[in-house]
This record gives structure tokens, C-alpha cells and sequence, in this order.
């Protein structure tokens, strides 16, 4: 009887042993799971979920006015000879015989000079007034051949695994300086991605950017439709909003 007793103390102090070693396992691997699911899974559903964009900028100032010098070219000093009272040059033949030849004709004539002159400079101060104006203006529509936005091609068809991509111009064409702004670009990607960018510097009246801006992961398709809009928050006060927007399309070729 004592022997029964004892079989069935162990069985059962097995069996609550196995219990908690199960317990402690589940917790380990719950606790891993965790961890894994909080460093990597974010990591690969941003990866799916969200398109690069690739852009590149250039900045062009407004024409200065510029001032053209010519000097006269036909300038000169002439020398005369002979009788200052007279109208017409001779030459006379004094009492000796030996005559005496007349002085030679002397011309020295200026040097031709030309340049170009800026008005003002860095010391000249403009004023302005009035209101800002942004205008976008999309150049061409084409891809980028590599990440980089120097690869550029122009095309209305976009080949399969290429990156859709359009050039674009913003400018201000109103009379007074914008200060920072930014734009938005929509762009057809498999999660309809709207871009924003960051603030971009203060332009004067008649200065501009060239963008060009490019994107991976794209959408197949034809007639897709890539939109810019400068100072889309109209964060900045303009005489002009309506126009701040341009749209283009291209065909998207899937794989």
C-alpha cells in the first residue's frame, strides 16, 4: 500500500514538473515572439507598404539687368604741318639750297575698349511689394534609368521594373518674395503615396527651381496621373492660387 502510495507521488510530482517546465517554455517563446514581431515586422510591412521617391533640384535667379559700355573706336589725335594760319599744308624752301623736307603726318588713335556691367550688385537694396505668385509648369514626363535623377529619360511609356518620373518648374512670377514653402506631389503607387516636401528656400520675384522627381513601385497602367502642387497649404499669402497645380500622365508598364 505504501508502495502505491509512493508510485503516485512521484507520477504526480512528474507531471507538475513537466507542467511548469511547458509553462516556462510557452512564456519564452511568447516573450520572443514579442520581440520579433516588434523589430522586424514593421521593418518588412514599411518595406511593402511604402515607395521611395527620388528628387533632384536646381535653382535659377531672376535676370539681372545689365548695363553694355562701348567706347568710341574712332577717336584720335592728328598733328598738323606746315602754316598754322593756312587752310591747306605746304612746305616753303628757305634761302639755303638744301631743301628741307616737310614733318610727316603723326596719328595716335585710342585703344577700343567694350564690357558688360552689372547694375548694383550685392550692395544694391530692392524693394518689393504687392503678394507672391507660384506657378507650376511640368516640362516632360519619362523615368529614371537609375536611383539617381540624372538619369532622366523622356518618355510617355514607362518600361516594366522602371522608375515614373517628371521634370517640372516652379516659379515666382508675382512681385514680392515668397518665404520658405512647400509642395505635394501625387503619385500613382501601389498604396497611392502623396508626397510632401521639405521646406524649400524663399524665392524673389522671377526666380524658379527644376525639379525632377522620380519613384519606385509604381502602379501599372495607362493614363497614370502624377499631380504637383506648389504651396499646397497655402501657407504662404498669394495674389494667385489657381495657378499652383499641373498634372500629367504616362503608361506604366507592369511586369
Amino acid at each position: 500500500m505504501n508502495t502505491d502510495w509512493q508510485t503516485t507521488s512521484a507520477r504526480q510530482a512528474a507531471i507538475n514538473g513537466l507542467a511548469v517546465i511547458g509553462f516556462v517554455v510557452l512564456v519564452v517563446m511568447g516573450i520572443w515572439l514579442a520581440i520579433y514581431s516588434v523589430r522586424f515586422v514593421p521593418t518588412i510591412m514599411n518595406g511593402i507598404g511604402s515607395a521611395a521617391v527620388y528628387l533632384g533640384s536646381v535653382f535659377t535667379p531672376a535676370n539681372e539687368p545689365t548695363l553694355s559700355v562701348v567706347s568710341n573706336p574712332t577717336a584720335s589725335t592728328t598733328i598738323s604741318f606746315g602754316n598754322t594760319n593756312s587752310t591747306t599744308a605746304t612746305s616753303t624752301t628757305p634761302a639755303t639750297s638744301t631743301p628741307i623736307k616737310p614733318k610727316s603726318i603723326v596719328k595716335t588713335t585710342g585703344e577700343k575698349t567694350s564690357g558688360i556691367y552689372q547694375i548694383g550688385g550685392a550692395t544694391t537694396t530692392t524693394s518689393f511689394s504687392g503678394l507672391p505668385d507660384f506657378v507650376v509648369n511640368i516640362s516632360a514626363v519619362g523615368y529614371l534609368a537609375t536611383t539617381s535623377t540624372e538619369s532622366f529619360i523622356a518618355s510617355s511609356t514607362v518600361p516594366s521594373g522602371g522608375r515614373p518620373a517628371i521634370k517640372f518648374t516652379i516659379k515666382n512670377i508675382g512681385t514680392n518674395v515668397a518665404g520658405t514653402w512647400r509642395f505635394s506631389a501625387s503619385i500613382p503607387t501601389q498604396s497611392s503615396y502623396l508626397y510632401y516636401s521639405p521646406f524649400q528656400q524663399s524665392l524673389n520675384p522671377g526666380d524658379s527651381i527644376d525639379y525632377t522627381l522620380g519613384f519606385d513601385q509604381a502602379t501599372a497602367g495607362s493614363n497614370k496621373m502624377i499631380s504637383v502642387s506648389a504651396n499646397f497649404d497655402h501657407a504662404i499669402t498669394e495674389s494667385n492660387f489657381n495657378n499652383n497645380n499641373a498634372s500629367a500622365q504616362l503608361t506604366i508598364l507592369g511586369s
